[in-house]
């Protein structure tokens, strides 16, 4: 049976081009320095970026937690949205692998503003740690995208307190489209930047941290100590190039169509749709509490071959993607009808 899959955009498939890529690579050991497609990945991802270079990595997590060890010393402090990836989904890595305190602030539903973010950084006390990093997340998992002035403002703190400030741009791609703004002109509110390539970007693994080359060197080294230094990596690398050289421009069309299925499951009675977090491909909503008990609609669209994530907090997330369509879309608006329908 094919299935609908609307859980995340983690799921997409590589496409022929990248298979075909991955079958001819040409490698080396990476961990040598010397695997050529790599180092071809590594080169165009910083360009892209207006950066001086990159290191590929396995993950995003991976990438979000090699940054942090990378700019912090043991006892620092690092400022992270409240509903951020790196405090809400990354196992408590900060604390375990750079023996860092993650102090989080309270943003309006993924924004972070300069003042919000002012009064969260450390004086010089001996009571207090430093404040080491800020961590922005742009687009954010909740839906929204934060405008650039507010990440402008960020970066102006930043800079007067001598604080580097990382992006995590596990959907970067995403925001600058949403923005309307140039990859370069993002990028450059940032110290480092975690650009994943195996969401909406389609590559099977993989994420790019992308900096300073003397923050990438020393990166460099950290991977190794995290146990990210792969060999024959530029197999993985061939599919990441072919990502970002072909599947950015086609983001919109996830974009679209989320907003397509956000005003489908509008009309349906019951279900209240988060309208003002349709910035990227992602669509929230809770569900009336009489309608239906948490699990049955999961339960039951699996078995019209459709997969969706259980709610998180009440509320329910639908991810489009490169496997879905309209007419996937149209399906999952249909049977979420006839279920609602049939336990009313």
């Amino acid at each position: 049976m094919r299935y609908a899959d609307f859980r995340s955009d983690t799921v997409t498939l590589p496409t022929r081009d990248m298979y075909e890529a991955m079958a001819q690579a040409e490698l080396g050991d990476d961990v040598y320095e010397d695997d050529p497609t790599l180092k071809s990945l590594e080169a165009y991802a910083a360009d892209l970026l207006g950066k001086e270079a990159a290191l590929f990595v396995p993950s995003g997590t991976f990438c979000n937690q090699l940054a942090i060890m990378t700019h912090t010393r043991r006892g620092d402090e690092v400022i992270v949205g409240e509903g951020s990836h790196i405090l809400q989904h990354e196992v408590g890595a900060a604390a375990v692998l750079s023996g860092v305190n993650l102090r989080s602030v309270s943003p309006d539903r993924g924004r972070m503003d300069k003042a919000t973010v002012a009064a969260m950084i450390r004086g010089k006390d001996v009571h207090f740690p430093d404040t080491g990093l800020i961590c922005v997340e742009n687009a954010h998992s909740c839906g929204r995208v934060l405008p650039l002035k507010d990440m402008e403002g960020i970066a102006s703190l930043a800079s007067e307190h001598g604080i580097p400030v990382h992006l995590d741009g596990a959907r970067f791609f995403n925001a600058a489209i949403a923005l309307g703004a140039e990859y370069k002109t993002l990028a450059s509110l940032a110290d480092s930047i975690n650009i994943c390539l195996s969401k909406g970007l389609c590559a099977p693994v993989g994420s790019l941290l992308v900096g300073k080359r003397v923050f990438i060197e020393k990166a460099r080294r950290n991977r190794k100590l995290m146990g990210g230094g792969m060999r024959q990596a530029g197999i993985l690398g061939a599919a990441g190039l072919v990502a970002l050289q072909t599947m950015i421009p086609r983001l919109a069309e996830d974009h679209d169509n989320a907003r397509y299925l956000a005003a489908q499951l509008g009309r349906l009675p019951g279900v209240d749709v988060s309208q003002d977090r349709l910035d990227i491909n992602m669509v929230f909503f809770t569900l009336s509490s009489q309608l239906l008990k948490p699990g049955v609609l999961i339960q039951k669209l699996l078995e019209k071959g459709i997969r969706v994530n259980g709610p998180e907090q009440n509320e329910y997330r639908f991810v489009t993607n490169h496997g879905v369509g309209r007419e996937d879309i149209d399906s999952l608006v249909s049977t979420v009808k006839e279920i609602l329908d049939a336990s009313a």
